[in-house]
């Protein structure tokens, strides 16, 4: 059964959108984990539609993800299929103020053609690693910019495989929540509401937002971004900062000494050291504030 479900995804994504026994290490940037049985890189709807229509045939569990930035994937690997929305569907077209997008297309790419269209409101957006997709379904945000102010709407493939339109004001847009999960949607594109203003103002603000980003975050290690999440009333990196574990090592995982909020892998690191290490943050600042770190990184397959 599973070898004429391979034959068929073969032959309905090519060689360059199907490959078995795939590393998800190369498509993450932490760069670890294991491998997942089936990888799929379908490049337009109608082959996303498909393939998930063959997997649900043959009974083969299914995971959706962007370019891995906010992903830890176990180093058992996952057993069934990995569908990556990035590398095949980027395209980016701008009219007028309005801007359309895939949903494997990059903020920062995005932000570059804003600012290349004089267009602002994406500046925030210019060093967040993620895809469009991924910052829908996060509502991602930075540096007093978020999603929800720019989005228009999202085309959405339910869990009926239809093609839905939602408007922003229905996708409950929050801190890093969506109703994207909650109803089982995949985004497969959408669009943003910009506005005119000043090509040199707009990359200058871009330009002092990477510095800023520079300065404060550990850009040369492999990371998923802020690890956990930002509990009400405080800050995560200052938590554990304070508990004294900025340095703090397992394995090749580190708490970053640039920026505590941050675990990254210094070389070698394998997935079960950054859990270990997560797991240590979050019990030592439960010991000494009494404070629970949630995790913004998202933790799949075996361990």
């Amino acid at each position: 059964m599973m070898e004429e479900l391979k034959k068929k995804l073969l032959d309905l994504l090519g060689e360059e959108g199907f490959r078995t026994e795939e590393s998800m290490a190369k498509h993450t940037t932490f760069r670890t984990g294991g491998p997942a049985d089936l990888f799929l890189m379908p490049q337009n709807r109608t082959e996303l539609k498909e393939s998930i229509a063959l997997l649900r045939e043959y009974n083969v569990p299914y995971l959706v993800i962007g370019n891995g930035s906010n992903l830890l994937v176990g180093d058992g690997g996952i057993r069934g299929a990995v569908i990556q929305l990035y590398q095949r569907m980027q395209n980016i077209s701008v009219e007028g103020t309005e801007m359309t997008l895939d949903c494997g297309a990059l903020l920062s790419a995005a932000a570059a053609q804003a600012a290349d269209a004089s267009l602002e409101g994406l500046a925030f957006a210019s060093g967040i690693p993620g895809t469009f997709g991924g910052a829908v379904v996060m509502n991602a945000g930075a540096y007093g910019g978020e999603m929800k102010d720019v989005l228009l709407s999202a085309d959405v493939l339910t869990a009926d495989l239809e093609v839905k339109t939602i408007p922003v004001e229905e996708l409950d847009l929050s801190y890093r929540h969506s109703i994207v999960p909650e109803k089982g949607y995949i985004v497969l594109g959408g669009k943003l509401q910009l506005k005119k203003g000043n090509e040199q103002e707009i990359r200058e603000r871009m330009a002092e937002l990477a510095q800023q980003r520079r300065e404060k975050q550990p850009l040369q290690y492999p990371s998923a971004g802020s690890t956990f999440k930002r509990p009400e009333g405080y800050f995560a990196g200052k938590l554990i900062s304070d508990a004294g574990l900025k340095g703090k090592t397992i394995g090749g995982a580190q708490v970053s000494e640039k920026h505590a909020g941050f675990i990254v892998n210094i070389g070698g690191a394998t997935t079960k050291d950054i859990l270990d290490l997560i797991a240590f943050c979050q019990k030592t600042v439960q010991e000494q504030f009494g404070v629970t770190l949630e995790t913004e990184v998202k933790i799949v397959g075996e361990r």
